[in-house]
């Protein structure tokens, strides 16, 4: 990875003929509370205005394809966003975008500088690595089995011993959260 260079991929295919109204589609970990924290104060400075989507990604219903087909995993490992005409920014870059779009880019901006920003992303990885473990939860490949099993559950049974116990249990399990 070249720090010199924007996290960002190639446009992802449109289903849309007309752009939305939002500037920025910013995917989060709805059950992180260091990143709740930092969704809040962003909801705070939006203000109703809409120019930030906010899509929570640890809901069961988060649909890769309607955000820049980024999977859940994927999402999980580091912060992505996607813009209107379906770019894909990921890392520190999102940060930089979103507080540009809600008029505080001034605190990322120095990030803009090659050394700066590369030293910004590197910290950003040791932080996306370790963030599940900071915040007292398990590892990304449990939470990932998890709210698959979860998932099967709501669309068929898969086990051999009495399912519909299993998919309660997990369905109980997956309400504490």
């Amino acid at each position: 990875m070249n720090p010199r260079s924007p996290e960002q991929t190639t446009p992802a295919p449109s289903a849309a003929s007309s752009l939305p109204t939002w500037q920025i589609k910013l995917l989060y970990d709805g059950e992180c509370p260091l990143c709740m924290r930092e969704v809040n104060f962003l909801r705070k400075r939006d203000a109703g205005r809409g120019f930030v989507e906010f899509v929570d990604i640890a809901q069961d219903d988060y649909n890769p394809e309607s955000n820049g087909g980024v999977d859940f995993e994927t999402a999980m490992g580091r912060i992505h966003a996607v813009l209107p005409d379906g770019t894909v920014v990921k890392n520190v870059e999102v940060f930089r975008r979103v507080y540009e779009i809600l008029g505080m880019g001034w605190i990322y901006a120095v990030t803009r500088v090659p050394v700066i920003g590369g030293m910004a992303d590197w910290l950003y990885g040791i932080w996306a690595d370790w963030r599940l473990r900071l915040t007292g939860r398990p590892d990304l490949a449990t939470i990932a089995a998890a709210r698959q099993q979860r998932l099967e559950c709501t669309t068929e049974y898969t086990s051999e011993d009495n399912p519909e116990e299993r998919c309660r249990l997990l369905k109980q399990d997956g309400a504490r959260r």
